[in-house]
């Protein structure tokens, strides 16, 4: 196996400690290299800079491999600078080219500020998924949210609740679960997934009397899809759906709005979760955090989500090659 690139995120971040953190951790179990700018790591951090990916191999365990790349501006804790906007998307493009040519297993991208990218380079994407499905030349993605517990899928994101019932459309849903399965079979080595639905009202409508969408629009596409041969269940009431015994009977839970899937996962595993976009042609996950400015530098910062990140990436480029 190639080694996973981790990207350097807001160097003003928890990124750079939290990439020795993990470092520390995994140390020879798991090969990956971090690409930022040596002089924004904390401190007093055991580096070993290296020429090529490959060079991680040879690295100590104790010490972090950075492929270096130069920023604009020093990195001060807490204090994002524009001016290092363009160092930012530069490490991702090259984390991406690195594996789109073999270099690297996988891609492992550490927290932005899509605001300071925005101000300082113009940046014109919503966040990391739709750049990465950018770079990669894909049209729709797909944000899973993971942990040892559970998976689930939103099928509407950052758009406000009520936008969700417009947004919601058959086509989207059908898209999604597509997306959701070829995902946990490429990605995940589940040959036969099975995947649950939840509803978009509360109790899943009851039947109409507290909402038509999924007599009208879900219901029929999960029937069509499980005609189809695919596993799948729903519309599920979705306040029933998250306990251990539930969570027993699907591998992935798709929902139809934001909270409906990230309030249950961050509750069972609020450190350890994983970003994970389906539907790219190399894999991808994140840390669930985000870049914690007011703790940045401070050696607070819980490494729990990156090194989980790190390990699926691992295990996702590793299912893909079988």
């Amino acid at each position: 196996m190639k080694p996973v690139a981790l990207t350097s995120g807001d160097p003003s971040g928890i990124g750079p400690e939290l990439a020795v953190k993990a470092r520390a951790v995994l140390g020879a179990e798991l090969p990956f290299f971090w690409i930022g700018d040596p002089a924004h790591l904390p401190a007093g951090a055991a580096v070993a800079v290296i020429a090529s990916p490959d060079g991680a191999a040879q690295v100590p365990p104790d010490a972090l491999p950075v492929l270096p790349l130069h920023f604009a501006a020093p990195a001060p804790p807490g204090r994002p600078d524009p001016a290092n906007a363009a160092g930012v998307i530069a490490g991702i493009d090259r984390a991406v080219a690195l594996v789109q040519s073999g270099a690297a297993s996988a891609v492992c991208t550490l927290p932005i500020n899509k605001k300071a990218l925005k101000d300082g380079a113009g940046f014109a994407f919503p966040g990391h998924t739709e750049y990465l499905a950018h770079l990669a030349g894909v049209g729709r993605v797909v944000m899973m949210l993971a942990c040892p517990g559970l998976r689930v899928v939103p099928a509407t994101i950052h758009i406000p609740l009520a936008q969700v019932p417009a947004a919601l459309t058959a086509a989207l849903l059908e898209e999604v679960i597509r997306i959701t399965h070829a995902g946990l079979v490429r990605d995940f080595g589940i040959p036969d997934p099975r995947i649950a639905v939840a509803g978009l009202n509360p109790h899943a409508g009851e039947g109409g009397a507290m909402g038509w969408e999924e007599e009208r629009m879900i219901r029929p596409l999960v029937a069509r899809l499980a005609a189809g041969g695919m596993a799948i269940r729903g519309p599920l009431p979705a306040d029933t759906m998250f306990h251990a015994a539930a969570r027993a009977g699907y591998d992935a839970a798709v929902c139809c709005y934001h909270d409906q899937a990230l309030i249950p996962i961050k509750t069972i595993d609020f450190a350890g979760g994983v970003n994970v976009t389906l539907g790219l042609p190399f894999v991808r996950t994140s840390p669930d955090h985000g870049t914690a400015y007011d703790i940045a530098g401070r050696g607070l910062a819980d490494v729990s989500s990156v090194v989980a990140a790190l390990r699926m990436a691992q295990d996702m480029a590793a299912a893909r090659r079988a």
